[in-house]
């Protein structure tokens, strides 16, 4: 294997390979990218382990990846707000620009939404990737190539907290000390949450979660739903918000009559950058397993082994 563009491509449920692929070249509008880091989402170890996710299948070969970073190496045709050695974080989601969703700026809710790892179309989990050039935001000196592909993480954070009202003086409850959980965690505190409690099944990430700021956590021992619920009612009020982060299962039975919205992030990657650059939100504590692209398979190995919290994949060939 010559190694130009080594690229994790997952075939079908259970068939994941790390295969040379052709450099791309960037079209009007898109940057190359040298791909620096990337981590592994629930959603790419889903798609290995599963081959779908609701009614997204994978039915043709898919590169892995959406949270990422990379090194511009190439422009296309018409880039003027990117050249060439600017590191940037990718938005994984780019939208068809002329809807009346995007017309009228809530290009999340675009039906011709093309977002990475998402079938039919690729992530970027690979040497060298092409994408959208106005959605590369390009990386302050000191802010880490790391960081930056933890942007997409964060930003669902930051949508969950606008969302969810949460400012100044909030309690919030957070269930599920996962990535997402402690994103969601970080950015209750920098918008200056008073009290934030996690619960989870694991004593570990509930650690994590104390370590990064939460006043209060739970570990969830008992299998009666009942029981649960009568503690988490001890936690909350009525009148709160309740924001429904991610995906679960497609049928959920849920003791709730309120009507539970979901939402893409919209427009809070600058906000989310912001953050990181001021110092507001320190995401490297979440960042506990290093691997190689060459050690891709071993990395979400030990991503469906459910150790540690976010697990980085360095794709530049050192």
């Amino acid at each position: 294997m010559s190694d130009k563009n080594l690229t994790l491509v997952l075939h079908k449920k259970g068939d994941m390979r790390l295969e040379d692929k052709s450099i791309p070249e960037p079209g009007p509008g898109e940057v190359q990218l040298c791909m620096q880091d990337v981590g592994i989402c629930g959603s790419d170890v889903h798609y290995w382990q599963h081959g779908r996710i609701g009614d997204f299948v994978v039915n043709a070969p898919m590169v892995l990846g959406h949270e990422a970073s990379g090194v511009v190496s190439k422009l296309g045709q018409g880039v003027t707000n990117l050249k060439v050695g600017d590191r940037v974080a990718i938005e994984p989601g780019v939208p068809c620009r002329i809807c009346k969703y995007c017309k009228g700026g809530r290009y999340n809710l675009c039906l011709d939404m093309k977002f990475c790892a998402t079938p039919p179309y690729h992530g970027n989990l690979a040497r060298y990737y092409t994408h959208a050039a106005d959605f590369c935001f390009k990386l302050p000196d000191h802010v880490s190539t790391e960081e930056g592909a933890l942007l997409e993480p964060l930003s669902v954070g930051v949508h969950a907290c606008r969302r969810g009202g949460v400012t100044l003086g909030s309690r919030v409850l957070i269930c599920g000390a996962g990535p997402i959980g402690l994103v969601n965690l970080l950015t209750a505190k920098a918008n200056g949450a008073a009290d934030v409690c996690l619960t989870d099944i694991d004593q570990n990430r509930l650690n994590m979660a104390k370590k990064l700021g939460a006043t209060h956590t739970l570990l969830v021992t008992s299998k009666d739903p009942q029981e649960m619920a009568q503690k988490v009612e001890e936690a909350t009020q009525s009148g709160g918000c309740v924001v429904l982060v991610g995906l679960g299962p497609a049928d959920i039975n849920m003791p709730i009559l309120e009507r539970w919205t979901s939402e893409e992030s919209l427009d809070i990657y600058p906000t989310a950058l912001a953050m990181i650059a001021s110092g507001k939100v320190d995401v490297k504590p979440l960042i506990t397993h290093r691997f190689k692209l060459e050690e891709s398979l071993e990395a979400f190995d030990t991503t469906k082994r459910g150790e540690g919290i976010k697990v980085m994949i360095r794709c530049a060939k050192e």
